[in-house]
């Protein structure tokens, strides 16, 4: 697959930044020049130079050492938000396509009513009921964004399950859960694969928007999101706070379309054969 990518020159670019950034996240320590929570009354808003490459904040912390710190929340709760997501996507969607009927239309219409629902409203709402947490976000994040996941899973798994060796299996008596999880599930994960994808980068973005509205992660814990709120009261007067943090959302969301729409170019052949 990564042969595949690299002929893909957008979607290889971001793999590559991804892998930069994981980077980061599991190196921080060694790759942050400074603690995130360091005060340094001295260098208060100061701009960017070789002793603070990205400049420091209102406290006089440095905000590349902020940002370093900052992508291992960012990517977490993409990660953990996302395979929640998935996990519950592909629990519904496997049971309504698998089962059909009744079941199939129940399920159905309760995804539709929930994406009939304004999804960053729906976590505002939550989350100002709730602890604005790491925790809550992930959790509210990946329980508000499985619908897609479902449909693509029932979708498949609605074609898998007329083919021979479905019918063969059934016939050797295997129980549905395993021709579920053997069968059906491995064979219908292309498609889900893209989604996941797409979905890390749209996760990051919205928690980036929480923290950004103060409900999100809290301080001292740096993340993308604060880092910007942090610089929204001294825009005019230091533009580092905000340039730095919002061109590493930019570059990460993208990076993260760009490979999920490479994934979709190498695995639709596989799809549809």
């Amino acid at each position: 697959m990564i042969k595949e990518l690299a002929k893909n020159k957008m979607a290889f670019g971001g793999l590559v930044f991804i892998v930069i950034i994981l980077f980061f996240a599991v190196f921080a320590p060694f790759v942050a020049t400074y603690d995130p929570g360091h005060i340094d009354a001295k260098n208060i808003l100061s701009p960017p130079s070789r002793a603070h490459i990205f400049g420091t904040d209102t406290l006089g912390r440095d905000i590349f050492s902020r940002i370093v710190y900052g992508s291992r929340i960012s990517l977490s709760v993409g990660f953990i938000a996302v395979g929640i997501a998935v996990f519950v996507g592909i629990f519904f969607g496997s049971i309504a396509g698998y089962y059909g009927g009744k079941l199939d239309y129940c399920i159905m219409r309760f995804v539709d009513i929930m994406l009939c629902f304004p999804t960053l409203f729906l976590i505002l709402a939550v989350i100002a009921i709730l602890e604005p947490s790491i925790f809550n976000i992930m959790a509210v994040i990946g329980l508000t964004g499985w619908m897609g996941v479902a449909r693509l899973i029932r979708a498949e798994i609605l074609t898998l399950k007329e083919r021979d060796y479905i019918a063969a299996a059934r016939i050797m008596g295997a129980k549905d859960a395993w021709i579920v999880l053997r069968h059906l599930v491995p064979n219908a994960i292309g498609p889900v694969m893209v989604s996941a994808t797409l979905g890390v980068g749209g996760a990051i973005l919205t928690e980036s928007a929480l923290s950004f509205l103060g409900i999100g992660v809290q301080p001292p814990t740096p993340s993308w999101g604060n880092i910007l709120m942090d610089g929204k009261s001294t825009l005019g007067a230091a533009w580092w706070l905000t340039i730095y943090p919002g061109i590493f959302i930019l570059l990460t969301v993208l990076a993260y379309n760009l490979l999920g729409e490479g994934l979709r170019d190498i695995l639709e052949p596989r799809i549809t054969s």
